[in-house]
């Protein structure tokens, strides 16, 4: 005697092994079939199948048996489809915004780098006094702290700041206009 479809789910929905078995090695054909179908690739359809078995006695729980259960199996396949091209569109959209925004970090890394080996070679430039005044303020040193490390009064702190600006602006123009 062979026990049909319903059967078989109404017991394996309730726990029994075999009969959820029984189930798997009846559809499994149909179920790679179509998820081959809906992914047009063997990997991601052998994938995709392994992961509808994996979910299957959980969902078994779900099965209304006045559904035929091929087409409520067929749903979940369809629906497992679904949720994979979601997920992959959105990794997928998810991952093209940062090739944009690695370029634009890079180029930000780039034009920092350049500021910063012009500001060096600049500050070669400069009187000893004012390169070493500009180069502690530089470190996020307050004007006081400078002040005492150099043995000056915080106000000649700002004097040097001020002149080493003066200094590097004027070798900018003159960098520009050349």
């Amino acid at each position: 005697m062979t026990v049909d479809d319903q059967q078989l789910a109404a017991a394996a929905a309730t726990g029994d092994s075999e009969a959820f078995s029984a189930l798997l090695a009846r559809h499994y054909d149909r179920v790679f079939g179509l998820a081959f179908r809906m992914t047009g690739q063997r990997a991601e359809a052998e994938d995709l199948t392994q992961d509808i078995c994996a979910a299957l006695p959980d969902k078994m729980a779900h099965y209304q048996p006045s559904a035929r259960f091929s087409t409520w199996l067929y749903r979940v396949v369809v629906n497992a489809a679904h949720d994979r091209r979601r997920r992959a569109a959105t990794r997928s959209k998810a991952a093209s915004g940062w090739g944009d925004w690695e370029v634009d970090r890079q180029a930000a890394i780039a034009d920092t780098n350049t500021q910063l080996d012009w500001l060096t070679r600049a500050m070669r430039a400069l009187p000893d006094d004012l390169r070493d005044t500009l180069a502690l303020i530089l470190d996020d040193v307050t004007h006081a702290d400078a002040a005492e490390i150099l043995g000056v009064s915080p106000g000649t702190v700002s004097w040097r700041v001020s002149e080493a600006k003066k200094h590097l602006r004027a070798l900018k123009q003159q960098e520009d206009a050349s």
